[in-house]
């Protein structure tokens, strides 16, 4: 894993240089989630291994799936992946993108894990207080998980805020057998 990271890091910043420099980091966002997208889905990655496919057919598949969107750079940035058969890095490209942006912007992600489903107002409620506490702007992804049985745990960078039911009860399980 760490293999494809190293591979695709020089690539993301590149891409990452360039958008900055462009000030179109939305526009190079988008076009690379498109990109990486494709090359993740199954039939095409066996297209980008597959030893009778060229790197112009590649190219030209890859460039259709922007529908022109993207621009001269973009479509050089497909072109050099598929001379140095690098279209696999994609996915990970685009993460990496993704994580630099992240941090030029001064967002972060926050992962709220639930016990129940929660509606927007909530999440929007909770995001807010997140923000306050962390001092950023969060970008929220929320699931849910029953196990928790009630409450929240969050999960911002390195930090972990866990209010759930469930670690209540450990905790005191804990307490309980020592």
């Amino acid at each position: 894993m760490a293999e494809i990271v190293t591979i695709a890091r020089p690539y993301a910043e590149a891409a990452f240089r360039l958008a900055r420099e462009q000030g179109s980091l939305a526009t190079w966002s988008e076009t690379l989630d498109k990109l990486a997208s494709l090359a993740a889905s199954p039939d095409v990655a066996s297209l980008i291994i597959h030893p009778n496919v060229s790197a112009d057919q590649l190219v030209e598949l890859f460039r259709a799936a922007v529908d022109g969107q993207s621009g001269t750079e973009a479509s050089n940035f497909i072109r050099m992946l598929a001379d140095n058969d690098r279209l696999a890095a994609l996915p990970q490209i685009a993460l990496l993108f993704e994580e630099m942006k992240h941090g030029e912007e001064g967002v972060k992600e926050a992962q709220i894990v639930s016990a129940f489903p929660l509606n927007e107002e909530q999440v929007a409620t909770l995001a807010h207080q997140l923000e306050s506490r962390f001092q950023a702007k969060l970008e929220v992804v929320v699931t849910v998980d029953p196990s928790l049985i009630g409450g929240v745990r969050v999960v911002v960078g390195d930090k972990v805020l866990d209010a759930s039911v469930r670690s209540k009860l450990d905790a005191m399980r804990t307490a309980l057998n020592s």
